[in-house]
């Protein structure tokens, strides 16, 4: 899951949320259907070792990427709100523990805890799994 921001409309950015894909061994958990992976971004993720400390759920060293979209992806991305005024996502990047832990601290929660400092929306992917997340 991914979190950003798009347009601007009265001083505020719109607020998206994505799923891409997942890479390397986090792929073959998830199509396992072992755990409901929902990507989470580790420093390698084509690491051998990635699912055995995902199986184990021992923690993973995590990366917060920050990309430049030149467009939204078509499928899979909900628009979920817009910012409040004067909300700083480098300052929520700069808190988040980068430490992940499949299940407890993945991208999930990184998601869940952007857009609400983005939003001030409290579980917005619950009310997205219904609709095909």
């Amino acid at each position: 899951m991914r979190a950003f921001s798009g347009a601007r409309c009265g001083g505020r950015d719109e607020v998206y949320v994505a799923a891409v894909a997942l890479k390397g061994p986090a792929q073959l958990l998830f199509s396992l259907n072992l755990w409901d992976l929902q990507h989470f971004m580790p420093q390698d993720p084509e690491s051998i070792w990635l699912a055995a400390a995902a199986l184990s759920h021992t923690k993973i060293p995590g990366a917060i990427l920050v990309r430049k979209l030149s467009k939204l992806p078509l499928r899979k991305c909900w628009f979920v709100g817009f910012t409040k005024e004067d909300v700083d996502v480098h300052t929520f990047n700069h808190t988040w523990e980068t430490h992940l832990l499949v299940g407890s601290h993945d991208c999930r929660h990184y998601t869940q805890g952007l857009v609400e400092h983005l939003t001030g929306q409290k579980d917005i992917l619950d009310h997205l799994r219904p609709n095909n997340l």
